[in-house]
């Protein structure tokens, strides 16, 4: 009986401010659907970083029988091939690193073959030699790390030649990588804040216009909590209008706009649609229940 009058109540309230009611449900629906965007753009681009993260690898070019000058080699090469025991070396000392993930390598014949694959007008079937060194490809245990892991391996051991991992690109891809998510995390929270002062708003001017009501309610017993109460369910159900109207125009732009338009890259995905519905939908609510705590709190005086 009392949950019935909690919501008769409270519908009442909502029905007799349709215009600040639909004006609250219309902000939340504009402000989850943002939100529903950010987060789903958002998820992407981070997934996108995170594979390209991935594949930021040290190489290190071990010394060829080549001239150090046309090469680039360190001086320590003497324009000789590396040994096998040097490689040895280096590769038993990188696998105690801490910052290494994985290992490979990649010998002259197989790296020659690569190349023909990748670039088969470029001429390496006309080469007399193989001029490509040996390799040892050293993945970090997080992209981040690629720089303090190329550091990790100087001053160049016995038989490198050079150590390369693209220092630029990779400065590139993490630099891009912290500023999706700031910009990310800055537009989820001013949309989060909108909206639950839109709430807030909507039921403050409820709260005024039955002040009367309140305080007669109030001089004969009613508890602050009953009082409350259907505050509390008004700004729950502006909440939750606006979300699920939110996820209902997501999946329509999902399903004619973004799906005809959406770049496939493989390993690449965003979170998951229903999950995504799920979030919004807890994010209304949580902003009704904010927005009425908050105005109750500071408007309320019972």
């Amino acid at each position: 009986m009392r949950t019935k009058m909690l919501l008769s109540e409270a519908w009442r309230s909502l029905t007799a401010n349709v215009s600040t009611t639909f004006a609250a449900a219309v902000t939340v629906l504009i402000g989850m659907a943002l939100v529903g965007m950010l987060v789903g753009f958002g998820t992407y681009a981070r997934s996108w970083t995170d594979k390209t993260k991935k594949e930021l690898v040290v190489h290190v070019y071990f010394c060829t029988a080549a001239d150090a000058t046309d090469t680039g080699q360190s001086k320590n090469c003497h324009g000789k091939d590396a040994t096998q025991g040097q490689i040895n070396a280096v590769a038993r000392t990188l696998q105690k690193d801490p910052l290494v993930g994985s290992i490979r390598f990649i010998s002259k014949l197989q790296a020659l073959k690569q190349q023909q694959k990748l670039h088969p007008k470029a001429g390496y079937n006309l080469l007399p030699s193989n001029p490509l060194p040996d390799t040892l490809e050293v993945k970090p245990i997080k992209g981040e790390k690629v720089d303090a892991l190329a550091r990790t391996i100087r001053p160049l051991p016995a038989g490198v030649g050079v150590v390369t991992f693209g220092k630029k690109t990779a400065h590139k891809i993490l630099d891009v990588a912290h500023l999706i998510e700031v910009i990310f995390l800055v537009a989820v929270i001013i949309l989060l804040i909108a909206s639950t002062l839109l709430i807030a708003n909507t039921i403050r001017l409820s709260i005024f216009s039955r002040r009367r009501e309140i305080e007669v309610m109030k001089l004969v017993g009613a508890s602050n909590w009953f009082i409350r109460g259907p505050f509390m369910l008004e700004g729950l159900m502006t909440g939750f209008v606006g979300a699920l109207l939110a996820v209902i125009v997501l999946f329509i732009g999902k399903e004619t706009i973004v799906s005809s338009i959406w770049f496939k890259d493989q390993g690449v995905h965003a979170l998951a649609f229903p999950l995504n519905g799920l979030i919004l939908i807890a994010l209304g609510l949580l902003l009704g229940a904010a927005a009425s705590m908050l105005t109750l709190r500071r408007f309320l005086k019972v």
